[in-house]
C-alpha cells in the first residue's frame, strides 16, 4: 500500500510530466492538432483540479518544491488549448507512429500506473 504523502509526491510529479508533454506537443504539426491531443488537455486539466480539491488538506503540508512544481504544472496547463476541429490524425493519414502509439497517450497513461 502506498503511503499518503507518497501518492501525493507521485501524483504531483505526474501533473508537472505531463504538462511538460502537453505544452511541447502542442508545438508538433501533427499532435497539436489532433483530437487525443484536444481530449488529453481537457482530461488532464480536469485531472488536475479534482486532485487539488480532493486533497487539499494534504497538499497544505507538502514540501515547498513539490508544491513549485504542482504550481509550474498548473501554469502550463493554463496555457495548454485544446484545438479548434481537431482530427484524429491517424485516421486523416497525417501521424505514421505504428498502430497503439501516440505521444500524448502514453504519456497520459503513465497515472494509471501511480
Amino acid at each position: 500500500m502506498v503511503s499518503a504523502a507518497l501518492d501525493i509526491s507521485n501524483r504531483i510529479r505526474y501533473y508537472h510530466y505531463i504538462s511538460g508533454v502537453l505544452v511541447r506537443q502542442q508545438k508538433d504539426p501533427w499532435c497539436s492538432q489532433c483530437k487525443a491531443f484536444a481530449n488529453s488537455i481537457c482530461d488532464v486539466k480536469e485531472g488536475m483540479t479534482a486532485f487539488e480539491l480532493d486533497r487539499s488538506d494534504d497538499l497544505q503540508h507538502a514540501p515547498a518544491e513539490l508544491l513549485n512544481l504542482l504550481n509550474e504544472a498548473g501554469n502550463a496547463l493554463a496555457v495548454s488549448t485544446p484545438p479548434v476541429d481537431a482530427k484524429g490524425q491517424k485516421k486523416e493519414g497525417n501521424c505514421k507512429m505504428p498502430e497503439g502509439v501516440c505521444f500524448v497517450k502514453l504519456s497520459k497513461k503513465v497515472i494509471d500506473l501511480i
